[in-house]
């Protein structure tokens, strides 16, 4: 349980030093995506809206009570809705407002949307509109030729037999007519007339049935027949309903804050360099012993020299502490400081570290075994002429005109001396072994400077003569698989690895300040060294070999 709740703890510290370290591009992120929403929004035209309501009347002979005519009208509140945007009903809309030159057919139905108002008969209009009178006007006259529509369309179902009837009636009239016209020109004692008044009375019983059947089917289409009754009119828009700035702003910025986080976790989950201290023993199962932040190496990159009260210089001395207690019961006194691949930093911490060893009245020597591209002469401003390579030739050891005086106190340089063509053999030769062992006759520690493990064999050959390895990592640089497999390579050759050390690391804006808060690797006092440190460099500061002349300048630099 306590496992689990540390690495939940450290997967919290973890998202929060991404989310600190990208905070800057999150609000970058979230005013762009709210400032174009704003604009947007402010050159889009305002749309209003207004909304009528009618009711659907149904016939009083659509259903046997007043329940079933309910059913009936809302199985037919589908149509009605339907029926609202037909062309004919929009036609008439358009025909009645004079909307010709405004809107056509196709923007009038888009601006338009109907829905049922629910558990009644009614139906609700909603029109959207740039004008808002124009808006409620065609909301109300849509209502109005919805009517007039509706109407004819349900009568149409009896014309047919309405004219059939009235054409019928018609012709009655006129046969009825040419009766009376012929009796008028008989005597009532002309045989002639009694037929002609028998036929009259016929012809007026059939219309009489006609005229019946006609104002039945009349009867039977007004009781038939559906009708739609405005419940509500629709008025004019105060303010429009969109573009709503506010909310399109905040939408925006939320909306570009969401997508830059997930860019920034993708762009993490898929990033194969090393971001977070705890790859560092899921990884490799090495422990960390200190992280080293960045600093200004404009002066020198002896920082532990330079300014030794800085929390860089402090770094060191705890990177110090912990290699002494790694091995309580033999510390090491061979130590080769290498890295999974170039430019890491390597040489710069196996310099400094060198620099706090002699500080705690150690005599240290600093060996650059980087015979390909050696590196330590540059850092304490050395000659390169004379140094390692030459004494391999040496019949017996012997350090004088070879080793160098670094200017600071316990500790002497010995540079890597001419390239050779054979840089790896030279370094798993028994001379390279029997060199070693004088320089431990000498000195209290040995600091080797190898080259990178995966780049050439000689750290892995060199690992197995040392007491203990410190692997050199970068932030943002070094890959994961490069790590695994430096580790794994020190592994296999029996390389006894005290563990890694982070180079360049910004404490104070990545993750890395949560996690070395957390573990102790950063100290509390920070702060409070941070001007002092700058302020109260020693008076003498590192001055590089060449340009010391007097023995008064070397005590001063010493000191």
């Amino acid at each position: 349980m306590q496992v689990s709740e540390s690495n939940l703890s450290d997967d919290i510290r973890r998202y929060l030093g991404i989310l600190s370290h990208w905070l800057w591009l999150f609000i970058i992120a979230a005013l762009i995506g709210g400032g174009t929403a704003y604009i947007y929004s402010k050159q889009t035209t305002p749309v209003y809206q207004s909304s009528s309501t009618f009711l659907i009347n149904e016939a009083p002979g659509s259903g046997g009570n007043s329940y079933n005519t309910l059913l009936v009208s809302q199985r037919n509140q589908s149509t009605y809705l339907d029926l609202v945007t037909r062309d004919k009903v929009l036609q008439g809309v358009i025909d009645a407002l004079k909307l010709n030159n405004q809107l056509t057919l196709n923007q009038l139905k888009n601006a338009i949307t109907t829905q049922a108002v629910r558990d009644t008969v009614m139906v609700t209009i909603i029109v959207q509109d740039t004008n808002p009178q124009r808006a409620a006007d065609i909301a109300n006259e849509l209502i109005k030729q919805l009517q007039t529509y509706v109407i004819k369309l349900q009568s149409d179902r009896y014309a047919s037999s309405k004219d059939a009837l009235n054409n019928q009636i018609g012709e009655l009239d006129r046969q009825i007519n040419d009766i009376i016209d012929q009796k008028q020109n008989l005597s009532t004692s002309d045989p002639q007339y009694a037929q002609l008044d028998a036929n009259l009375t016929a012809y007026r019983l059939a219309k009489n049935t006609l005229v019946q059947s006609l104002q039945q089917i009349s009867l039977t289409e007004e009781q038939s027949i559906s009708t739609i009754i405005a419940v509500e009119e629709a008025k004019p828009g105060k303010t429009p309903i969109k573009p709503r700035t506010l909310t399109n702003t905040l939408i925006g910025a939320l909306g570009s804050l969401v997508l830059a986080i997930a860019g920034v976790f993708a762009a993490e989950m898929f990033d194969d360099t090393l971001r977070d201290p705890a790859d560092v023993e899921r990884i490799t199962g090495l422990p960390v012993l200190g992280a080293i932040s960045r600093y200004d190496t404009s002066q020198s990159e002896l920082i532990a020299h330079v300014q030794p009260r800085t929390p860089v210089a402090e770094a060191f001395r705890s990177i110090r502490t912990n290699i002494q207690f790694a091995s309580v019961d033999k510390p090491p006194r061979v130590i080769l400081v290498t890295s999974p691949s170039p430019s890491d930093g390597k040489s710069t911490i196996a310099a400094n570290l060198s620099v706090v060893l002699a500080q705690s009245e150690k005599k240290v020597v600093l060996i650059d075994t980087d015979l390909r591209r050696p590196r330590v002469h540059k850092l304490l401003g050395l000659a390169n002429r004379h140094g390692l390579t030459e004494m391999f030739v040496q019949s017996e050891f012997n350090l004088d005109g070879i080793s160098q005086e670094t200017g600071i106190n316990n500790m002497v340089a010995l540079t890597s001396g001419g390239i050779p063509p054979n840089p790896s053999e030279l370094l798993g030769s028994e001379k390279m072994q029997s060199i070693l062992k004088s320089l431990q006759n000498v000195f209290d520690m040995v600091v080797i400077d190898s080259p990178p493990v995966l780049a050439v064999t000689d750290a892995a050959i060199l690992s197995q003569r040392a007491d203990g390895i410190i692997l050199v990592v970068k932030p943002g640089q070094t890959k994961l698989a490069a790590l695994r497999q430096a580790a794994e390579q020190l592994h296999r050759v029996g390389a006894h690895t005290l563990g890694v050390v982070i180079n360049g690391v910004e404490l104070k804006r990545s993750r890395y300040y949560y996690y070395y808060q957390y573990r102790g690797y950063y100290y509390s006092y920070y702060s409070n060294y941070t001007e002092e440190g700058s302020s109260k460099r020693e008076k003498g500061g590192f001055v590089p070999r060449k340009k010391i002349d007097k023995e008064s300048d070397v005590k001063e630099q010493a000191a």
